[in-house]
């Protein structure tokens, strides 16, 4: 898939599998990895055939290479439609061998028996990638580790200094905590009468784990982020939003709908990936040549990641080539080639030590790999596995009504967590 730190926030979708059409946990094929790696598997990933055509056949050729007698099929299926497409080939018996998932992907599949578990299958390959990331594809509930960890994404908030500095901020201190932020937009929406907003989104889980709000019991078992740290955030939200601080249009707002809006100066910041640098440079010189680079704001101390994974499917009969497969796709040496074509960051431990990821040329986008690299090391994956899309419909239609005064921020919160509790004990 596209990988932005924006595509990342949009495209993190989640399915619902029914699941009497899956089988359930111990179907299928053989879960020892360790026979003689041979046969055809087939591989998917999601929207990267268009960049990536040369490298991913580079890799099968490599392969196949070092396996005689393999042969790797690659299909790339579209952004859109990524997680019904899955489900539809869960329902159907068709699920690849190897496939590229998100976390969330990940836990219907797993639930339904489908996602090897690599703990058990291939625990050996553990030590190799960093702590966090081997961790973000296991599920409340249940044992295991149902991915390899594959490229991780954090990024930076960007802010345009021009329009800090017409609102009396100051252009090389930009806001470092959430009180800074909300006061810096009110002062910009005062200055120019609510003509340039701030921020141009609602706040997501994400944001609510990042403030500190507890977003889950510890069993996973229910929502938690209704407690009164949550409301206090949507409560200051409605505030920005009253003074014309948040974007207007930020209920409807899609990432592309909020880049746009940076671009063109009606938005003060926005967060983003060192891959945005250049779009600025392209399509809006004035904006680049004022573009402050600050890191997210968090109050936990550990920014947010997005983590992309490859899964095994629990009933491939090539078990043993399609485990080696998914780790030779997610190992340190391929992991920091693919990074170096794109702005993306390996979850191999020890690659962020690489001088790629550590030593300054005086660039901006090398200033923002490196932070972006430092911050990784301890960054947290806040979206609970377990938060499908429609929690987040949820969320977001509950957000939407406190912003626009038709209910109270804690009533709210209430609506949303009661309706991802429903949702949740659907699921299991």
């Amino acid at each position: 898939m596209p990988v932005s730190r924006r595509t990342f926030a949009a495209a993190a979708v989640c399915v619902v599998l029914p699941l009497s059409g899956c089988g359930s946990g111990g179907d299928g094929g053989p879960t020892d990895a360790s026979g003689k790696i041979e046969g055809d598997i087939t591989f998917q990933t999601w929207n990267l055939r268009a960049n990536f055509k040369d490298y991913f056949e580079g890799l099968i050729a490599d392969f196949e290479k070092k396996y005689p007698g393999t042969d790797v099929k690659w299909i790339d299926q579209p952004a859109e439609g990524y997680a019904d497409k899955i489900s539809a080939d869960a329902a159907g018996g068709t699920l690849p061998d190897v496939v590229n998932v998100s976390p969330d992907l990940v836990a219907p599949l797993a639930k339904a028996g489908l996602a090897l578990d690599l703990d058990k299958a291939a625990g050996q390959y553990k030590k190799e990638y960093l702590q966090g990331a081997w961790a973000s594809h296991r599920i409340p509930g249940m044992t295991g580790t149902y991915a390899f960890p594959w490229y991780l994404n954090t990024g930076p908030l960007f802010y345009n200094k021009s329009l800090f500095e017409e609102a009396g901020l100051d252009p090389d201190q930009p806001p470092k905590t959430y009180d800074e932020v909300f006061s810096a937009a009110l002062q910009m929406a005062k200055k120019t009468d609510g003509k340039v907003a701030t921020l141009a989104n609602v706040p997501t889980v994400e944001d609510f784990g990042r403030y500190g709000v507890p977003l889950m019991n510890k069993e996973g078992t229910a929502f938690t982020f209704n407690d009164t740290k949550g409301v206090e955030l949507l409560t200051k939200y409605k505030k920005l939003y009253d003074a014309k601080a948040l974007d207007p249009q930020a209920l409807t707002a899609t990432p592309e709908s909020s880049g746009k809006k940076f671009l063109t100066g009606a938005v003060a910041m926005n967060p983003g990936s060192a891959l945005d640098l250049g779009n600025f440079k392209k399509q809006a010189p004035n904006l680049y040549k004022n573009i402050g680079i600050t890191d997210q704001i968090t109050s936990t101390g550990h920014v947010n990641m997005y983590v992309m994974g490859v899964m095994v499917n629990a009933q491939t009969k090539r078990t043993p080539a399609a485990v080696a497969f998914a780790h030779y796709v997610t190992d340190a040496e391929h992991q920091m080639s693919f990074a170096q074509q794109v702005a993306i960051f390996p979850s191999t431990a020890g690659s962020l030590d690489d001088p790629y990821f550590t030593k300054e040329d005086g660039t901006d986008e090398t200033r923002v790999r490196i932070a972006a690299a430092k911050s990784l090391k301890n960054a947290v994956n806040y979206t609970p596995v377990l938060f499908s899309e429609q929690m987040k419909t949820e969320l977001r239609n509950e957000v939407a009504k406190a912003l626009q005064g038709k209910e109270s921020p804690k009533q709210a919160l209430d609506n949303a967590v009661e309706a991802c509790d429903r949702l949740l004990r659907q699921q299991g």
